[in-house]
């Protein structure tokens, strides 16, 4: 069983319980879908610049998490009722973010939890 971990855009945290990012980790969807089964094990949320999430990340690694998830609303964003990559999420660097996560943490990430943007695979830093 893989355990997940996931960081999120503090600016949707007073929006977004993550309710369907939990549920799609456990149901094995969408983002989440390279997992034979996965589990919850830490979720924190990232604040602007991003320079607190290298050492979010190595906390999560220090508890068991295997993999890093970054939600979906980090680079895409919801457009009269589907999400899409046109516009961007919240977060302007967040392939500089996740790549700079991957390489201090040495762990693997994956870009999108749920609600996923048709078309869209999921993109994973991997060693």
């Amino acid at each position: 069983m893989t355990r997940v971990g996931i960081i999120r855009c503090e600016k949707n945290q007073d929006r977004c319980p993550l309710t369907n990012c939990l549920l799609c980790l456990v149901e094995g969807r969408e983002g989440f879908e390279m997992h034979a089964a996965a589990v919850p094990a830490g979720i924190f949320t990232c604040r602007c610049p991003g320079d607190v999430a290298v050492d979010q990340a190595k906390i999560l690694k220090a508890r068991g998490v295997e993999v890093i998830h970054l939600c979906t609303c980090t680079f895409a964003n919801k457009n009269e009722g589907d999400w899409r990559l046109s516009h961007g999420g919240f977060c302007d660097h967040i392939d500089t973010l996740i790549e700079t996560i991957h390489q201090e943490a040495e762990i693997t990430c994956v870009k999108g939890t749920a609600h996923l943007p048709a078309g869209y695979t999921p993109r994973q830093w991997t060693f």
